[in-house]
């Protein structure tokens, strides 16, 4: 058995030392409190016992839900009388399935779903775009995990299994109920997502935040993925933080116990947001490009050492993109990006004027040997334009392999080190004649 999830988030915060894994996806049950328990998963999947049923609070992914449910039933063998999704990520309703299943199976009613009024449209594009989301999360986490929302269980891989369940009752701004003698809060953020919630119980203080904690650095920049909205996450919090929470629930990561802890971390992350949103806006208003705002906007290094606030998922740089697309647009300044030349010409040119790819890619190389952080950002530059003057060539992509393995093990951020793994299995496809 794991540690206790509650005895790990407070030894973490007190020391600041991450000695095991903060995010597991293990499909263990921990009782929180009294009546409320948490299944850790991909993503989690907390659990209340109002006294008529039992309401859970994301049913994590399609992988998942089925462990998941297995592991509520060795708490509880109420009805789940409500599900609530804190939003439409795959990972966090893509599960639902398995909840509708154990309804059937155990003669109970399928639980009430209840979202946002956006998780709809949501699953509509999720629908229409299947396979632009698989494709582009096989990428992001570098094709090791297949639980990111796949139902392989079907004919053809969906993003989202057909069986979804879809909200039963949806609402704008705020949806406010009872659940036994329990008063139920729903307000409605951007930050991650437009269809984004957070759920607070008052009568218990009891804090469900969905995906605005997720202890790493903030999801706001993700780059294969729609907007985010940094300033709005972090009035979020704000709001949270008002309310004077004593445990706060996350879905991914740990929970958190103790008033005066919480409103810590959720400060740490709202000021660190609108410190990013503040300075970039000043640069743009400045007329700065978004080239000279990424390569000067940063995040203080004690602020990324902070255990909630490691740049292991998403990173700030990402974050500066998305502010910038948010308040910006599209373009980012340069006038030869406007209406751009195809890569492959450029790569032409560029190899014509250096004397071939050959050369190219010998700098890339050279540059790459070094592993300093700049050198490997210029070798990455250099190794795709060899790769696009010679497309078909085994040797430049064999080498453009190389140097973006190189890079890979250079980064921080899952997402950066799945989208330069993507590259490598790119080119030794080309290498191997695959």
């Amino acid at each position: 058995m794991s540690s206790h999830p509650l005895e790990l988030s407070a030894r973490v915060l007190e020391t600041g030392v991450v000695s095991e894994p903060v995010n597991r996806v293990t499909n263990e049950i921990s009782e929180l409190a009294d009546g409320l328990a948490f299944v850790e998963s991909f993503s989690h999947c907390a659990i209340f016992d109002t006294g008529e049923g039992l309401m859970c609070f994301d049913a994590s992914g399609a992988g998942s839900g089925k462990d998941v449910v297995k592991s509520i039933r060795s708490w509880r063998t109420a009805p789940i009388s409500n599900l609530i999704y804190t939003h439409g990520h795959a990972d966090h309703i893509g599960g639902s399935f398995a909840f509708a299943a154990d309804a059937a199976e155990r003669n109970h009613p399928k639980p009430h779903v209840i979202g946002h009024e956006n998780v709809n449209t949501r699953i509509d594009r999720y629908t229409q775009t299947s396979d632009w989301n698989i494709r582009i999360n096989q990428r992001q986490f570098g094709g090791i995990r297949s639980d990111m929302g796949l139902n392989i269980g079907e004919n053809l891989l969906r993003f989202l299994p057909r069986s979804t369940m879809r909200p039963d009752e949806t609402f704008r701004e705020t949806h406010k109920f009872t659940a036994g003698a329990t008063t139920i809060e729903l307000h409605h953020a951007r930050g991650e997502t437009d269809d984004h919630l957070w759920a607070w119980l008052p009568e218990k203080k009891w804090l469900f935040a969905g995906d605005f904690i997720i202890w790493n650095y903030p999801n706001a920049g993700n780059p294969q993925k729609v907007q985010r909205y940094a300033f709005e996450w972090a009035q979020a919090l704000r709001r949270m933080i008002a309310q004077g929470p004593e445990l706060l629930v996350p879905a991914h990561g740990l929970p958190i116990e103790g008033k005066a802890r919480i409103a810590i971390v959720l400060d740490d992350i709202a000021t660190s947001l609108e410190s990013l949103v503040t300075q970039v806006i000043e640069m743009m208003n400045a007329g700065e490009t978004l080239d000279t705002i990424i390569h000067t906007v940063k995040v203080p290094q004690q602020i990324l050492d902070k255990p909630y606030m490691r740049p292991l998922y998403d990173e700030p740089e990402f974050v500066v993109r998305n502010i910038w697309r948010l308040y910006g647009g599209w373009w980012d300044g340069a006038p030869s990006r406007l209406k751009p030349a195809p890569d492959s010409q450029v790569a032409l040119e560029l190899a014509r004027l250096s004397g071939g790819a050959d050369n190219l890619m010998k700098r890339a190389l050279e540059l790459a040997e070094t592993r300093d952080s700049a050198d490997l950002r210029l070798a990455c530059h250099l190794a795709d334009f060899a790769g696009w003057a010679e497309p078909d060539s085994k040797s430049i992509h064999a080498n453009r392999a190389t140097i973006y393995e190189l890079r890979r093990k250079s980064e921080l951020s899952l997402m950066s080190k799945g989208i330069f793994k993507g590259a490598v299995r790119e080119s030794q496809a080309i290498a191997e004649n695959k």
